[in-house]
């Protein structure tokens, strides 16, 4: 009999240790904010747990830098500009980043002013003019390509680091003539510095670049090969949350202010409606699901991107972006939407 339990030990041990969670790191885009929500839900509601993963989810620092840190291996995944990342490909040949869920399909990037200060009134004003954004902004990487797109000088545009808390109070105090950022966090951070939407001059990277994407969920080649059920577990749960963050946008905002208690609740779920409206619930996630891309779509970034940097290697879709981790189109179709 002590044999049989003994035995029966070590068969629930192994048991145990095989069905231990898998560690994932994952770093987001920026600071938590009511957009991250939708990836903080994730573990809220045991999604992540459900699949076996056991995830960080980390602030990040900028969509560009983002990639930059995933690349290097500091986070197995991450919320990152898969512009940045073709960037990144193409100059790294072997260590490619890529993206395994698009996100914000309708990119976000843009440049933003204050009307009736520094004589911005068209993207041609910009030449001559201080611009101000985080190094690891990917509105502010991606800015060769808007200049080419418009036809100015993008040598004669200056920029200025700064913190990304010091972005819209730089503007804010005359410091800046404008700034680059994501258009929802940019507006609705103006906003709580007293300047309504109606006083800024906004240009959209989109109205001039039409095939760019925005953020996706990113990780490296090397990894996704390595790991492709963690990959699919991870999207899995992710697609379950986004879901739920169309759904019940509450939910989300919940998770948000469970992580940082000082946010304002209201603020935060305006800018996530936002992001839901504009970024995320577009009619090619109608049609395609959450997650997709059109091949023929990031073709045509590529080679925007490529002709303005002069990039060194020709990269096609499949070198940025890997769709068979994505769960079935019937489970990535959006819900009713709750807003």
């Amino acid at each position: 009999m002590k044999r049989l339990i003994v035995a029966g030990v070590f068969g629930l041990t192994a048991l145990a240790l095989a069905q231990q969670p898998r560690a994932v790191k994952f770093a987001l885009d920026f600071t938590i904010q009511g957009p991250q929500g939708m990836f903080l839900l994730a573990n809220e509601k045991g999604y992540l747990q459900q699949e076996g993963i056991a995830m960080t989810i980390d602030r990040g620092f900028g969509s560009g830098d983002t990639v930059q840190k995933v690349a290097a291996g500091t986070y197995d995944m991450g919320f990152g500009d898969i512009n940045s990342a073709i960037e990144f490909n193409a100059k790294n040949p072997g260590k490619e980043v890529i993206g395994v869920a698009m996100v914000y399909n309708n990119p976000p990037h843009a440049i933003m002013s204050v009307k009736g200060k520094g004589g911005i009134n068209s993207p041609k004003d910009l030449e001559g003019k201080t611009l101000a954004a985080p190094a690891g902004d990917a509105a502010r990487r991606l800015f060769p390509v808007y200049a080419k797109a418009v036809g100015i000088d993008a040598s004669k545009v200056n920029f200025i680091n700064v913190e990304a808390a010091l972005r819209e109070p730089t503007l804010a105090r005359g410091q800046a003539d404008a700034i680059t950022g994501f258009e929802f966090t940019s507006v609705l951070n103006l906003k709580a510095a007293k300047i309504e939407e109606d006083d800024l001059n906004i240009f959209m990277y989109s109205d001039y670049l039409k095939n760019l994407y925005g953020n996706a969920v990113i990780t490296t080649k090397d990894f996704a090969n390595k790991n492709p059920e963690v990959v699919r577990a991870v999207l899995r749960a992710f697609t379950k949350s986004w879901k739920d963050t169309i759904a019940k946008p509450d939910e989300a905002i919940a998770a948000v202010m469970k992580r940082d208690g000082l946010l304002n609740a209201a603020l935060e779920k305006e800018r996530l409606l936002r992001v839901l409206k504009r970024n995320i619930y577009v009619r090619d996630v109608e049609l395609f699901g959450f997650g997709a891309v059109r091949k023929d779509r990031l073709t045509g970034a590529i080679k925007l991107i490529s002709d303005a940097f002069g990039l060194p290697v020709k990269l096609t879709a499949d070198n940025v972006f890997n769709d068979k981790f994505l769960p079935t189109l019937a489970d990535r179709l959006p819900p009713r939407k709750g807003f």
